[in-house]
C-alpha cells in the first residue's frame, strides 16, 4: 500500500515519566500506522542496538548506585548516538516511520531538570549525540505523581536505579517536561494521561492525522 503519505518523513517520539502510559500509547500508534500500510520501526531508549542495550543494563542496574551524574548523562547520550547512527537515520532515509519510546528530551528532563546539570551543556551534548536529528513530533504523556505511584504499586513494579531517585527528583523532572512544552509548543504536544487509554489514543491519532496526513 503506497500513497502520498509514504513520502512524508515521520519521526515521532514519546516522552513522560515511567508509568505514564507513554509506551502503551506508542504501541497503539505503531499498530494504527502499520494497519495503514506504513513500514514502522518501533524503538526504545536507551537501547535498540547491541551496544545501546548493554549501556541500558548499566544505567538501570541498582548495583551501580555510585554512578556519577555526569557519567549517567554521557552513558545515555552514548547509547543514543549509537542508535541514531546505526538505526534511526538509516530508517528515516529509507522512508520508514520511526517511533521512539524516549529520545533526547528525556535527557533534558531527567539529567537537566532532575539532576540539575547545566542545561546549555546538555543541549550541546544532545545535538552531538543525535547529529542534529530532531523529532517531527513529540508526544508528552503527563500524569500526576500520586497516580504514578498508585499505578506502580498496583502493578507490583520494583524500582530500578533511575526510579529510586526520590519524589523531589521526579517533581523536578515533571516540571522540566512541562517547561519544555512551553518552550517548544509546535514540536512537543502535551497529553493528559489521566484519562482512559482509548481516549488518549484517539487524541494522539487525531494530532498525527493533522500533522502528517
Amino acid at each position: 500500500m503506497t500513497n502520498y503519505y509514504d513520502t512524508k518523513r515521520m519521526f515521532i517520539t514519546f516522552e513522560g515519566l515511567d508509568g505514564s502510559g507513554k509506551t502503551t500509547q506508542a504501541t497503539l500508534l505503531v499498530h494504527r500506522l502499520s494497519a495503514l500500510g506504513r513500514e514502522v520501526m518501533f524503538l526504545r531508549e536507551p537501547g535498540g542496538t547491541t551496544v545501546s542495550e548493554k549501556i541500558r543494563a548499566i544505567l538501570l542496574d541498582k548495583q551501580h548506585l555510585e554512578l556519577r551524574q555526569k557519567t549517567e548523562l554521557l552513558l545515555f547520550s552514548a547509547a543514543r548516538a549509537q542508535l541514531v547512527e546505526d538505526v534511526i537515520r538509516p530508517a528515516l532515509r529509507s522512508g520508514k516511520v520511526v517511533i521512539c519510546d524516549r529520545f533526547y528530551d528525556s535527557t533534558t528532563a531527567y539529567q537537566g531538570y532532575g539532576r540539575k546539570l547545566n542545561l546549555d551543556e546538555i543541549r550541546s551534548i544532545n545535538t552531538l549525540a543525535t547529529s542534529g536529528t530532531t523529532p517531527d513530533l513529540t508526544v508528552l504523556v503527563d500524569v500526576e505523581l500520586d497516580e504514578l505511584r498508585r499505578r506502580r504499586h498496583s502493578a507490583g513494579i520494583v524500582d530500578d536505579r533511575m526510579e529510586s531517585s526520590g519524589v523531589e527528583f521526579y517533581q523536578r523532572v515533571r516540571g522540566g517536561y512541562l517547561a519544555m512544552t512551553v518552550a517548544e509548543p509546535k514540536r512537543i504536544i502535551l497529553i493528559n494521561g489521566m484519562r482512559p487509554v482509548e481516549e488518549i489514543h484517539n487524541e494522539i491519532w487525531s494530532i498525527v492525522q493533522q500533522r502528517f496526513f
